[in-house]
């Protein structure tokens, strides 16, 4: 982060980690953010410039990169973006969420190069490079994988494919303090079928219980689909499921205090505690 700041001519000393997810998340001087990915992402990296420009040439408010840094900035191999900070805020609620991905998802597809949607992006490696994870979870993870691809294969024909966000939680869509929704994190955005924007919502009703009836059907009404309805959504749904688990096993890896949210995803997973709806799943931060 220092050595990227240097680069761009800002300074990081005063820089503090806001977030350890996927990437990592610093807060410098004067409302910047930078963001740190990964190893070898510099692709992703450069479609989240791309796509931020693109929303604001389509009137749909997101997050912004700073303008006057060409970027990404290269670090030992991690791709660093720098963006202006967010204006107080806080997440939107479901029927916002909607709003916002009923609105992307009538977009026509962008003139620069959108990847399609690999909803097993990254998850061989997750699991082959997991340390604390057991031998016999390992093996299962991989197994569950295979049939998973398999079953993606025969995806049902579902609504037409189109811009989707990749990730569609409320966290990553900001309400600000006059009412303004802004789109953030951009590292998932691609061509693909709108139901895997409406997952995140419908594992929150049906696999987690965690969102009530009432505003599980509010979100449904406001986008126009329900997509548990849909022939191809347990196919969706399992693969979701798998890379939410496999997301708890990545960070449990770095932060052994995750180790038991971790392990208790996969006893799911595995059919151990029965069917859905599954509680005890927990935020990781």
């Amino acid at each position: 982060m220092l050595a990227a700041a240097a680069h761009a001519g800002a300074s990081g000393n005063d820089a503090h980690l806001i977030r350890l997810g996927h990437n990592a998340i610093y807060r410098l001087d004067r409302a910047v953010i930078a963001r740190i990915a990964r190893v070898d992402r510099y692709a992703v990296a450069r479609k989240e410039i791309d796509v931020a420009h693109w929303l604001a040439s389509m009137g749909v408010p997101a997050v912004r990169p700073i303008d006057d840094i060409d970027q990404p900035i290269m670090v030992r191999g991690h791709a660093v973006t720098f963006w202006h900070e967010l204006p107080p805020h806080d997440n939107a609620n479901r029927v916002e969420l909607a709003t916002v991905l009923r609105a992307l998802h009538t977009l026509p597809v962008p003139e620069f190069e959108l990847p399609r949607l690999d909803p097993f992006e990254g998850l061989a490696d997750v699991i082959e490079n997991a340390s604390g994870t057991a031998d016999g979870d390992r093996d299962f993870l991989r197994s569950h994988l295979a049939e998973l691809m398999a079953r993606y294969t025969a995806l049902p024909a579902g609504r037409p494919q189109c811009v989707v966000h990749g990730d569609a939680w409320p966290g990553n869509i900001a309400r600000t303090q006059d009412g303004s929704l802004l789109v953030l994190d951009l590292e998932q955005v691609a061509v693909g079928p709108p139901e895997w924007d409406l997952l995140h919502t419908a594992i929150s009703h049906a696999t987690t219980g965690t969102l009530p009836e009432r505003q599980y059907q509010e979100f449904c009404c406001t986008y126009g689909l329900d997509v548990t309805g849909w022939q191809g959504y347990p196919v969706l749904r399992d693969i979701r499921e798998l890379r939410l688990a496999l997301f708890a096993v990545q960070i449990a890896a770095e932060d052994p205090r995750q180790q038991h949210q971790a392990r208790h995803r996969l006893a799911c997973l595995r059919g151990d505690l029965g069917p859905r709806p599954w509680s005890g799943w927990t935020n990781i931060p």
